[in-house]
């Protein structure tokens, strides 16, 4: 069942159960309104009863006949009895003793009384008087009343019926609009194809369930796209990285073969050959780290790391591998809250990014010092990493981050343009943001962001 009509149901469901229990009070109180105003009736017709056959004998004839009157506007059904202190009927010429002594004892005891028999309706009254004491019982049916109970529940049911279906529709209404915005990403989403994970789905307002929804989905497709370009990047172009440097290696000692040659010579060659080894094995190594990258982008495991601890590790590695105070870490700012320097990330990829960066900025400042910039607020972390080497041009600065892509200035150093490529892919997986700012000749600066 689609959620649109599941959530139609529950709401009619509900709504119905609350107007029922609502009509379900109404006519409640209604009838025991209706009974409660017959009764009235019958004491009032006891009371007559009263005055006609017991006080005739205290009131005027012009009294007398007035009673009279009211008494001839009989109830549907009535029935009248006076019972003497015997229990026996008295006055009235049909002397049947329409009640049994139980009765009439109760309602001596209890001087008033009304009770239901059936669908009769009957009240008793306790009467004295200088003929005697005696019980008054009136009984008779409330058609009319009945009647106006029974229409009013027949109109609360077909406006029960009524209303529920009205509900539905209505609410059917409300669910289709609210659940608009859903059917429009779920056709956006059904467009969405290995070729073209690029496409993303609209995100709205940004305020509701379907924007979160949407905004994941978002996510989810940008790691996916991220995925199937780090395969792609890697299935493409490790064949022609690898085919290079093994070509030259065996084209260099087929020509060694050709004829003899001196030591000289054979040291050239040995030393090219380890050369175009060297280029190999590095080539060998990025393209690892880049399937490595691959693997976590498809089977991520996430986990608290503390940046604080990561930056002074590097520093720690650095310092080690290049020379004490050759890796400057300066810390600018931490939270007072230690959780604010968490982030939710692999260890070991951050570890990779990191010294990517660093690796450069010692390559490209021939092994000048690298300065590390550390703050931590409540809002968000940031790392800048500055060095003092030839820096990057201008129109090659958004390039960096392409796979396999190395700037005019730098073709003359060992690489393969990997490293930024993978760097950047890393930072993004766990949402946060790398800037690159440079002087060509002077310095550059990588400002890598995590925001709360």
């Amino acid at each position: 069942m689609k959620i649109k009509n599941r959530l139609s149901l529950y709401f009619t469901a509900v709504s119905a159960l609350v107007l029922l229990i609502v009509e379900v009070v109404i006519c409640v109180t209604f009838n025991s309104f209706v009974k409660s105003d017959f009764y009235g009736h019958l004491m009032d017709r006891a009371n007559v009863a009263a005055q006609l056959y017991l006080e005739a004998d205290e009131i005027t004839p012009d009294s007398l006949s007035h009673v009279r009157d009211r008494y001839l506007q009989k109830l549907p059904a009535e029935v009248v009895r006076f019972y003497n202190d015997k229990n026996s009927a008295s006055f009235i010429k049909d002397q049947n003793q329409f009640w049994t002594g139980d009765v009439i004892n109760a309602v001596r005891k209890g001087k008033l009384a009304e009770f239901r028999e059936g669908s009769r309706q009957s009240v008793g009254l306790y009467y004295k008087d200088n003929q005697g004491d005696f019980v008054i019982l009136v009984s008779a049916i409330d058609y009319q009343g009945n009647k106006r109970v029974k229409d009013l529940i027949e109109s609360m049911a077909f406006l029960l019926l009524f209303v529920t279906i009205l509900l539905f529709i209505i609410s059917r209404w409300f669910a289709q609009k609210a659940l608009q915005p859903m059917d429009k990403v779920i056709k956006q989403m059904q467009q969405v194809r290995a070729s073209n994970l690029s496409l993303r789905v609209d995100e709205g307002n940004g305020k509701d369930e379907i924007s979160a929804l949407a905004q994941n989905f978002n996510k989810l497709l940008e790691h996916l796209e991220n995925a199937f370009e780090l395969q792609q990047t890697f299935i493409i172009n490790a064949s022609h990285e690898l085919r290079t440097p093994i070509t030259t290696i065996i084209g260099e000692i087929e020509i060694a073969r050709n004829k003899v040659r001196t030591n000289a010579e054979y040291d050239e060659l040995l030393a090219s050959v380890l050369n175009d080894a060297v280029k190999l094995k590095e080539t060998i190594t990025s393209l690892l780290e880049l399937a490595n990258v691959d693997m976590n982008y498809t089977q991520p495991a996430y986990l608290p790391v503390d940046i604080n601890e990561l930056v002074w590790e590097l520093s720690d590695y650095w310092n080690n591998m290049k020379g004490k105070g050759m890796f400057n870490l300066k810390i600018l700012h931490l939270p007072e809250d230690e959780s604010y320097l968490q982030v939710l990330a692999n260890k070991a990829l951050l570890i990779i990014a990191f010294n990517n960066i660093i690796n450069n900025a010692f390559k490209f400042s021939g092994n000048k010092p690298v300065q590390c910039d550390f703050y931590a607020g409540n809002d968000f972390i940031r790392i800048e990493i500055t060095d003092l080497g030839i820096g990057i041009p201008d129109y090659e600065i958004e390039k960096i981050f392409e796979s396999f892509f190395r700037a005019d200035n730098v073709r003359s150093y060992n690489g393969n343009g990997i490293g930024l490529y993978v760097t950047n892919k890393i930072i993004k997986l766990f949402n946060g943001t790398i800037r690159v700012k440079s002087l060509k000749n002077d310095s550059t600066t990588f400002t890598v962001e995590f925001i709360r």
